[in-house]
């Protein structure tokens, strides 16, 4: 009995696949169109599977999973909406990515580390789904904030050994350094300098007072 299931299994596939490549040589249909985006949508549930079966132990299974989802969702929304896609497409796969690397944490806060490219294939996802208008030294600055803010939630979350000091060195770092491209980029810069400095020195007076 199970013989002539798999028979049969097997031929409902050929007859199926004929009627496919048959569709497409009259032009009905682009096999490509379909036949991509199924494989990788069932490679794709194929690791979330195993992810999903055993989290804390195959979380590795979950990076596959969410890439090859992420490259059928861009593949779909390439063919649906071809000129939103090229503005979106970018964002669509490098936030899979993302999702990808905060299951990982979020299964098992052992793995803090994967915050890191979490936040950086975040901040690039938004960056990449910017206007064209946007470009040069003030997506630099943006880059900067985005990798900033990751440190600075990494030194927030927690993990098994407790919450980290040492996230927000780097994080203070690069939010300063972002801050300063941006201010340089939108010609903010004019002022940041002399608020520094006003800062500074009502700073030095307030210590100077109150130490009397």
């Amino acid at each position: 009995m199970k013989r002539l299931e798999s028979r049969v299994l097997w031929g409902v596939l050929l007859i199926a696949g004929g009627v496919l490549f048959l569709l497409d040589s009259l032009g009905v249909i682009a096999v490509g169109a379909v036949v991509w985006p199924f494989l990788l949508g069932t490679a794709s549930v194929a690791f979330l599977v195993v992810f999903l079966t055993a989290p804390q132990t195959n979380w590795w299974a979950a990076i596959p999973g969410f890439v090859l989802l992420g490259l059928m969702g861009t593949a779909l929304f390439d063919q649906l909406a071809p000129t939103a896609a090229e503005v979106w497409g970018g964002s669509l796969f490098l936030g899979a990515i993302s999702v990808a690397f905060w299951s990982v944490y979020l299964v098992d806060t052992e793995n803090w580390w994967a915050v890191i490219p979490a936040g950086v294939l975040m901040t690039l996802a938004l960056i990449a789904g910017l206007p064209e208008g946007i470009q040069g030294i003030e997506t630099g600055g943006m880059l900067f904030l985005g990798i900033g803010l990751t440190f600075a939630l990494l030194a927030l979350l927690p993990t098994p050994e407790g919450r980290m000091a040492w996230p927000i060195i780097p994080a203070l770092v690069l939010l300063v350094v972002g801050a300063l491209v941006t201010a340089a980029a939108t010609e903010l810069i004019n002022y940041v300098w002399p608020a520094m400095l006003i800062i500074g020195g009502l700073y030095l007076l307030y210590r100077a007072v109150s130490s009397r």
